[in-house]
């Protein structure tokens, strides 16, 4: 027998075959993602899945242990309000951001609770997640370790034990004996991912998956493995920040884009209960080029700094950086500005920030961003006691955007005392009181009320 006719080569991304190595996918156009592989025997046995008996809608009953805690405030927040059993949560991170630690203070908490968990581990010896448990303070007698990388035997083990909760960590070590090929590839993937998916169901236990991510920052293998979970959450973090997010990206029991914010210690991460006012305390004072903006993260409406400097350039192309918000954003709004309201700002070099590493991707920190490039542009600071959103339209016009009243009442929790929004938001929210609200419906109205 050939080698041709052994094996096979498997685009690591999306999963399209070919007979030959390929340098670019011809289905997703990734490069260099093609692996060797050995194909799954035609005359494989697959594993059969019961299928139930249909019902009506009016008499699907409803556990009442709906949801339960985890102990964890922030986490509990970017799962849409708890656990729900029988889930399969897939969790992606960099390396070494603490995805690991994270997940086993949440087996901790709930160990803590009188429930099992087992902590699967397929990189580390148990020695060293004691180590890690100990500089955690968790200590548990429901919490159970065990290390190996073949789900058959994992299963042998789950019989007896019954947890109520299953770590992975990570999905790309464990493999199946029913495929000959390595562990991480796309067929142990897909086939280890699907018994997961089966055993969470049918024994009602909530199973996390932990992934690696690749240099782009997604999740390693596939589309198929986020497509299957029930939840999708992103550990975002920089090594420069102690703040780390927990993004969810994907929830079929909640909203999507909750985030959790964490703060990194020595002692693991601990919650932020208050993320707005840990992102603007150290806001500087009479600064020009620096706004507050309420932003909305799911239903969660979190105040973050936007800051800007612009300035003449010594290059013939001038430089735009843009770190948190979408660099194409800012080249549009700069557009804008010298279109529609007569500010020049082609000539200049244009770098905006969102402090505290967080990342607003809204139409709403349009109208905050023009602020901040306008005030450094000009040199004059906006009052410290006013927040901005809006979004900002081609015609220079503002546009009203979603959930106002939230933006506006978390910043009167902060203490801000004016709100600039556009004129079509503000008839809906001059119920709210002890605030003052300045409508807009041009980015010229707005020079005219900053400056």
């Amino acid at each position: 027998m050939t080698k041709q006719s052994k094996y096979i080569f498997v685009c690591q991304s999306c999963g399209h075959q070919s007979p030959k190595w390929m340098g670019r996918c011809p289905e997703c156009g990734q490069w260099n993602s093609f692996a060797e592989e050995i194909p799954e025997p035609e005359n494989r046995i697959g594993i059969s899945y019961s299928m139930g008996r249909p019902q009506t809608i009016n008499s699907i009953s409803i556990d009442p242990r709906h949801r339960f805690k985890t102990g964890i405030l922030e986490f509990d927040y970017a799962l849409g309000g708890g656990l729900i059993p029988g889930s399969l949560i897939l969790l992606g991170g960099d390396p070494g951001i603490g995805k690991s630690t994270l997940i086993l203070q949440v087996a901790g908490r709930i160990s803590g609770q009188g429930l099992k968990s087992l902590y699967l581990s397929g990189e580390e010896s148990p020695q060293q997640i004691k180590l890690r448990a100990k500089r955690l303070s968790i200590h548990s007698e429901n919490l159970f370790v065990i290390t190996g990388t073949c789900i058959e035997d994992l299963f042998k083990e789950i019989e007896g034990l019954k947890p109520d909760l299953l770590v992975v960590d990570s999905i790309q070590t464990i493999y199946t004996n029913a495929l000959p090929s390595a562990p991480g590839s796309v067929g142990q993937l897909r086939e280890v991912s699907a018994r997961f998916l089966r055993f969470a169901k049918e024994t009602n236990t909530s199973v996390f998956l932990i992934g690696h991510v690749t240099k782009d920052g997604a999740i390693a293998g596939p589309r198929l493995l986020e497509h299957l979970v029930d939840t999708v959450l992103y550990f975002e973090g920089d090594s420069s920040h102690v703040f780390r997010i927990v993004r969810a990206v994907k929830n079929r029991y909640g909203s999507t884009n909750e985030i959790g914010v964490f703060e990194m210690k020595e002692t693991g991460l601990e919650e932020v209960g208050n993320p707005s006012r840990i992102f603007l305390e150290e806001r500087p004072e009479g600064a020009a080029g620096s706004i507050v903006i309420p932003c909305l993260e799911g239903t969660r409406p979190v105040l973050v700094e936007i800051q800007a400097l612009v300035g003449p350039s010594p290059l013939g192309i001038p430089r735009r950086t843009a770190i948190g918000v979408d660099h194409n954003r800012i080249s549009l709004l700069v557009a804008v500005l010298g279109k529609r309201v007569g500010i020049e700002m082609g000539a200049q070099d244009i770098f905006v920030n969102v402090a505290g590493g967080l990342k607003v991707d809204e139409p709403a920190a349009d109208l905050g961003i023009v602020s901040a490039m306008i005030s450094s542009f000009l040199n004059k600071p906006v009052a410290a006691d006013m927040v901005i959103f809006g979004e900002v339209g081609l015609a220079g016009e503002v546009r009203g955007v979603s959930q106002p009243e939230l933006r506006i009442n978390e910043a009167k929790k902060l203490g801000f005392t004016r709100c600039l929004l556009s004129r079509s938001n503000m008839e809906t929210c001059e119920s709210i009181s002890n605030i003052e609200l300045l409508g807009v419906d041009s980015v010229r109205g707005l020079m005219e009320i900053l400056f």
